[in-house]
Parts: structure tokens; C-alpha cells; sequence
């Protein structure tokens, strides 16, 4: 059996990231397939070494909007084909998902959308949400296995954030933001890092205002799902905590096939 290690991690800007020492931390971390969301960058903005870094074949999803969201997956495993986009053109402009189908699985590496900056954002973000089940759901009907991961910019419950009562009217711990995760997971789908941990205190994003990372005021918005039918592969999921250059921190994966 292969074991397979998948990272996740929103770098709030990969050339930011790039001069915080991303590539060789990528290197040493040693995924197999490594996830950026909030790239804040198009392609030919970014240099050549940064496309290519060794042992990986990079495919980057951008917005029309130059610095502005973005994804992008690093791969030493080669893809059967790579899709950007769920094919809806109000999200995909915004280069929110890119999508690699290998032979056990497909994995959608994925920047869901802020709803903090009003009314309209918020709408956008629960359509985006729905849209998005309606598309997952469409892939596990086809037959497909789905690993899923990315800055959900949604705390789900009470015991993934440090304040959840100073944050009952916040997006991001909206009821209406935490019932679709729910609702995502009621249709077969599985928070893995609640697999393997129940407790609280553990974060993947701290805001750099208040420095609230230095005393773990934090969020957990990044999550590797899977569907029902491909849990029994996962091994292990975590966070890595200590990684810093973003205010949010990576998340990892294990599965064996």
C-alpha cells in the first residue's frame, strides 16, 4: 500500500510566502501533493523557480483580478488531467478551485469566499457554498472519491474558535455559515481532523492585528474532507502549528491506498 501525505495551506500571497522561505519549506516538508490557496498572483508574476521546484509539477488557478484570491497544488504524483473551476462563471472568475483527478482519488483544492466585507459578499459566499455541494455531490455520483481541502473561511462549531460568544455575529461563525457545514457533512462527507482530535485549542488561523497568535486566539477555517466511502484510507490528519509566513498555518493529510 502507497502512502500518500497532503498538505493544505493558505498563504495569504505565494510571492509573500516566497520571500518568507516557502519553497524550502516545501521542499523539507516533503507532501506528495502540496495546496496554496490565496495566491494573489497570476502566473507570469511569479518566478520561474517558484513554478518550478524541483520533484513538483505546479498548476495555479487565478482570478481575473490581479491580487486577488487564487489557488494553486504542487504535485509529485502526475495527474490524469486538471480542471480549473466548477464551470460557473460568477466563481470561477475568481480562480477559487482547481480540481486533479488521479486513478484512487480527485482532490479540489479550494478558496471558499469570505463573507466579512457585507451583505453582497456574504450571499456570494453561501452561494458559492451551495453551488459547491450540488458539484461535490455530482463527483461521488459519478464514482469518484474525493479529497477535499482549503481555507472553508468558516469556524464549524463552538470548539473551533477561542471566542465563539464575542463571535456569534462575526462571518465566519455566522448560524447560517455553520449550519452548511453541517448540511456539507450530513451528505456524506467527513471533517477529518475531528477523526483524530477532539480538542480545543486547535487553530489554523490568527488574525495579525492583535497579534493573537502569540497567545492562540484563533480560528480553524482549513479542512481536509473526504467522502464516506474513502475514510478508511485516511491515516492521520493535523495541523502544523508551528509553520509560520501566513496568518493561517498549514493543515496535513494522510492516506494510504
Amino acid at each position: 500500500m502507497d502512502e500518500i501525505k497532503l498538505i493544505s495551506w493558505n498563504v495569504n500571497g505565494i510571492r509573500a510566502a516566497h520571500r518568507k522561505g516557502f519553497i524550502d519549506w516545501l521542499i523539507e516538508e516533503e507532501g506528495d501533493i502540496v495546496s496554496v490557496q490565496e495566491t494573489k498572483a497570476h502566473i507570469d508574476q511569479l518566478p520561474r523557480k517558484l513554478i518550478n521546484i524541483p520533484g513538483y509539477t505546479s498548476y495555479f488557478s487565478s482570478a481575473r483580478r490581479k491580487g486577488y484570491s487564487g489557488v494553486g497544488t504542487y504535485t509529485k504524483l502526475k495527474p490524469n488531467q486538471v480542471i480549473n473551476g466548477m464551470g460557473i462563471k460568477k466563481f470561477d472568475i475568481e480562480g477559487r478551485l482547481i480540481r486533479l483527478d488521479y486513478d484512487d482519488f480527485t482532490l479540489l483544492n479550494i478558496y471558499y469566499p469570505n463573507g466579512g466585507s457585507g451583505e453582497e459578499r456574504l450571499q456570494y459566499k453561501l452561494d458559492f457554498y451551495d453551488a459547491f455541494l450540488d458539484y461535490a455531490n455530482n463527483l461521488v455520483d459519478e464514482g469518484l472519491n474525493l479529497i477535499i481541502c482549503g481555507d472553508v473561511n468558516t469556524a464549524h462549531k463552538a470548539i473551533d474558535l477561542a471566542r465563539p460568544k464575542q463571535n456569534e455575529e462575526t462571518s465566519g461563525f455566522l448560524p447560517v455559515e455553520r449550519e452548511w457545514v453541517s448540511k456539507f457533512l450530513d451528505n456524506g462527507y467527513v471533517d477529518t481532523f475531528r477523526e483524530f482530535n477532539t480538542e480545543g485549542e486547535n487553530y489554523t488561523w490568527w488574525s495579525y492585528r492583535t497579534k493573537a497568535r502569540d497567545r492562540n486566539v484563533g480560528w480553524r477555517l482549513d479542512y481536509f474532507f473526504v467522502n464516506d466511502e474513502f475514510k478508511s484510507h485516511v491515516k492521520d490528519s493535523y495541523i502544523l502549528s508551528d509553520v509560520l509566513g501566513s496568518d493561517h498555518c498549514p493543515i496535513a493529510l494522510k492516506i494510504k491506498l
